[in-house]
């Protein structure tokens, strides 16, 4: 009897945007070392974004990186494109970029809060938009979301604002997405070792926030790449429709 040799399953290809750091940086990374191959989006610093991808490479794992402005359609829908001539399809995507501005309700720059808002809102909208029409059964979307949300931090009203509007687009896409096999979910971490976080912010501002969670430190990428992965993973698909708060405790 004559057997057939199997064909290697293809990997699975995520898309993460605002890839090249922090956060997004570690999710690459992490997705990486499960197999997945990675299109990394990133917004301007290319030597970045090729560092994540020459790190993911040395590993033995693929990736490429394309620049992108997330909230505009057409570089939106190249990116997925990139990703589909890399590498057949999409399966998972991570929409980690984001942009972060502080200041009081009374103080805020409403150019500061447009141009929060055109990244954190139409630019979400704008992923999701590609997400819900190419990845394929069996895939997962995660959005970001903030912890603030629930926490209500002075000086975070803005950026707040927007990530509420984050929350409500991913659980609403969730149901938008019955029958097709398709998880969406959004990762709120808390306060977060990244340098998005720590910029401005002074040691004793930094020492109270860590020492808030029953846990008493601030999060890492790592952590939160982690939560990323099992979203990501078919251990993780029974999880759906969820914003997942990942801040170490704090209520």
């Amino acid at each position: 009897m004559t057997t057939t040799p199997e064909t290697p399953s293809r990997p699975r290809v995520a898309v993460v945007t605002g890839g090249s750091r922090g956060i997004g940086r570690q999710v690459v990374t992490r997705l990486a070392a499960d197999g997945h191959a990675v299109v990394i989006g990133y917004a301007g610093n290319r030597g970045l974004a090729e560092a994540a991808v020459e790190e993911v490479t040395a590993a033995g794992g693929q990736a490429l990186a394309v620049q992108a402005d997330i909230a505009d359609e057409t570089a939106a829908a190249a990116l997925f494109d990139a990703a589909e001539s890399a590498y057949g399809g999409v399966d998972v995507v991570v929409h980690a970029a984001g942009r972060m501005a502080l200041s009081t309700v009374a103080e805020l720059d409403l150019a500061e809060l447009d141009a929060m808002h055109r990244t954190n809102i139409r630019g979400t909208f704008v992923v999701a938009q590609q997400a819900a029409r190419r990845v394929r059964p069996g895939g997962a979307v995660v959005t970001f979301s903030t912890s603030v949300l629930g926490l209500s931090f002075p000086g975070y009203a803005g950026y707040a604002a927007s990530k509420g509007a984050v929350e409500a687009v991913t659980l609403i896409l969730a149901r938008e997405l019955r029958g097709r096999d398709v998880t969406v979910n959004a990762v709120a971490p808390g306060p977060t070792a990244t340098d998005l976080f720590l910029d401005g912010k002074d040691e004793e501002t930094v020492a109270r926030l860590a020492a808030q969670p029953p846990l008493e430190r601030l999060g890492t990428p790592a952590d939160i790449a982690e939560v990323v992965a099992f979203l990501a993973s078919p251990a993780g698909h029974w999880v759906n429709g969820q914003v997942v708060r990942a801040n170490g405790g704090i209520v």
